[in-house]
């Protein structure tokens, strides 16, 4: 706990059997309450890795629903656990476990909402190993989101979050995509009630059991994430009314 409040760690996991203890191993439990797995019909030995290493909370779909699917089973149980602050880690070792207290810190205290962990904030995105076409899209996607939404963020696609519990139940999140724009759909929610975004530097690790979506799915994300932007855009000028902002209005 920091100042009182409960610390929950969610991981959404797929196929994180080579990773994931050497992540929960750097979890700093001097200050996390719990700890949630969920697994997304991994076919290797993920569930059985984290019920060895005390995972109290394993929890298993019984077929492959997405990872945006993945996180709202890892937030409806942490929320169902009481927790005051949730932290999204992916169990693949890219984001390290270090910045926890930082990233909490920053939300027991009242300053921020919702804290990102920023690859661009940190140096070397490219040289710690991000594709070229990655880091590309990444700055055009999070300019032309600053732009429609009025925000300043380093990026919007860092998979590296730490979230206020209220801030997560004023937000009707089943009602976003079960795929990989679930994120951008979640922070734009955010923006929405004007939650209190921050953002810390986190340099991320780019190897051969990191998780990572390919070329193809990255385009699909890249358009999910444009049609996130003009429906938020549009919402908010009262045009149109779109179901992801609408228990928000």
């Amino acid at each position: 706990m920091i100042n009182n409040k409960k610390i929950v760690v969610v991981m959404p996991a797929y196929n994180a059997a080579k990773t994931v203890e050497k992540t929960f191993k750097e979890i700093p439990f001097n200050i996390v309450d719990d700890v949630i797995l969920t697994d997304d019909y991994s076919t290797d030995n993920t569930v059985n890795i984290a019920k060895r290493l005390g995972i109290k909370h394993v929890l298993t779909h019984k077929k492959n629903i997405g990872y945006g699917g993945n996180q709202k089973t890892c937030y409806d149980k942490a929320l169902e656990l009481n927790a005051d602050i949730i932290i999204m880690l992916h169990p693949d070792y890219q984001y390290t476990p270090k910045l926890i207290p930082a990233m909490c810190d920053l939300v027991a205290n009242n300053v921020n909402d919702v804290v990102l962990g920023s690859r661009i904030l940190s140096e070397g995105a490219v040289k710690n190993g991000m594709p070229i076409y990655k880091y590309i899209s990444n700055r055009f996607l999070t300019l032309f989101q600053n732009i429609l939404m009025s925000q300043k963020l380093s990026e919007y696609h860092t998979g590296y979050r730490c979230f206020n519990a209220e801030t997560l139940k004023k937000i009707d999140y089943n009602s976003n995509s079960n795929d990989f724009v679930f994120d951008n759909q979640l922070l734009a929610q955010c923006c929405f009630i004007k939650a209190r975004i921050g953002e810390i530097s986190c340099p991320a690790k780019y190897f051969e059991d990191a998780s990572s979506i390919n070329f193809k799915r990255s385009v699909t994300y890249g358009f999910g994430v444009l049609k996130v932007s003009l429906m938020y855009f549009f919402q908010k000028l009262g045009v149109f009314k779109f179901n992801i902002f609408k228990s928000l209005t």
